[in-house]
């Protein structure tokens, strides 16, 4: 293919992965479980899972939901300590099968027992085992030329959170005006204010 192909095959394949994802029941549940959880979100990934669960945290965050990220690797050094019983887990893992992650899930089980949600994508994955509901993101094919890149799986993972967390900030009624008072800077905290 030639550059200009397989940028169009990436951004074909991407959206055709986003498009394909069932939104079951478990969907719904689990936003319900967020927006009721007594505590705050704990969210969890290795490498590009990670990145896309900080990015998750993140969001909940700006739009009125506590929120953290673990990072699975710190977490047998300590950072497990973030953990409270009123707290909820959601693990982000493609192919839910990342040792760090299953690591971090049994200590933390061990430490302090808490529903988990889990976002994953392999039928076979052992994360399941450690899940109260799983958010299946269906199988997925990348389209990168190996077949390896994290492409496809990554743009689904990284849709669903979105979805979640757009969910949960209607299902607690965040107001303009809430996430105004979250955004004090900024062009999205200015908007809030009328001053753009």
């Amino acid at each position: 293919m030639t550059p200009r192909e397989r940028i169009a095959n990436v951004l074909q394949a991407e959206a055709a992965a986003i498009a394909a994802v069932q939104v079951g029941e478990d969907f719904e549940r689990a936003a319900h479980y967020i927006s009721v959880a007594g505590g705050k979100v704990v969210a969890l990934g290795m490498g590009k899972a990670g990145m896309i669960a900080r990015k998750f945290a993140a969001t909940l965050c700006s739009t009125g939901t506590p929120a953290v990220f673990l990072h699975p690797g710190e977490a047998a050094h300590g950072d497990l300590g973030v953990l409270t019983p009123a707290d909820i887990l959601v693990a982000f893992s493609t192919s839910g099968k990342t040792a760090e992650v299953l690591e971090a899930l049994e200590a933390a089980r061990r430490l302090c027992p808490l529903p988990v949600i889990g976002i994953t994508s392999h039928p076979d994955a052992p994360l399941r085992a450690f899940c109260s509901l799983v958010l299946e993101m269906g199988v997925i094919q990348e389209p990168c030329p190996l077949g390896l890149t994290p492409s496809a799986s990554s743009a689904v993972m990284l849709a669903i959170a979105d979805a979640l967390a757009l969910a949960v900030l209607e299902i607690r009624c965040i107001t303009r005006e809430d996430f105004g008072a979250r955004h004090r800077a900024g062009y999205l905290g200015a908007q809030c204010r009328g001053e753009r």
